[in-house]
Parts: structure tokens; sequence; C-alpha cells
């Protein structure tokens, strides 16, 4: 069976979610990887982002399915997915990546800070 070292580390975790956009943000600020269920409004589509194109989730419950309830062997698969395979371990790494490029951007002399003072000078001119 696949032990994923990466999950070992003290400050490893793994958050739920239904996939709202502001714990989504807060999340990979944070690096962490998300068990996503979407539920209604924006968060099918945020749970296709981050699932899709960032690659740090795995979804519990497609949208299509969002009538029926969500079982615990569901879960647990989910959460197998993440700590015992190569896919998990490999999206937890994505989200620390992540994590830290989101970190640096909002840092003095990133990309976000620069754009944010940029605005805010902009603004107040």
């Amino acid at each position: 069976m696949f032990r994923c070292s990466c999950w070992r580390s003290r400050n490893a975790r793994l958050a739920s979610a239904i996939a709202g956009v502001e714990f989504v943000r807060g999340e990979h600020d944070g690096g962490v990887a998300i068990a996503a269920w979407p539920m209604h409004s924006d968060q099918p589509s945020n749970a296709a982002l981050v699932a899709d194109v960032l690659k740090t989730e795995i979804v519990v419950r497609e949208w299509k399915d969002r009538a029926g309830v969500v079982k615990a062997s569901l879960i647990e698969s989910v959460v197998r997915r993440f700590m015992a395979s190569e896919e998990g371990c490999w999206i937890k790494e994505t989200a620390e990546k992540l994590g830290a490029a989101v970190r640096e951007a909002k840092e003095a002399g990133g990309v976000s800070r620069i754009e944010l003072d940029s605005f805010i000078a902009h603004v107040i001119r």
C-alpha cells in the first residue's frame, strides 16, 4: 500500500468544504489541500476551478449528484485518496506550492501588493 510521507508533517492538514469562495481563498493562502462538495450558488464553478485548473482538491460529490446523501463510505474513499495515494500526495504538494506563491504575491514587493498599492495611489490622487 502506498504511504505518502508528505502528510506526516505536523502542519499537514486536509480541509473539507462546501467550496465557498472565501473558504477556498483562505485555504489556498495556507497551502491546504481541499476535499469539497459543492451545494449551491457559485460553489460548483469554484469546485471545478480548484479541482480541474488549480489541482488542489478532490471533489467529494459532483454537482449533478447534489440531491443525494454523502455517505460515510464516500468520505472514507476521498480521505484514502488523499492520505494513501500518489495523487493525494501530489495534490498536497501542489497546494503547498500554490500557498507559497499566494503568500509571496501579498508580501511587500509581491505582484498583488504592487497592484494594490498602484490602485490606491490612483484612487487617492
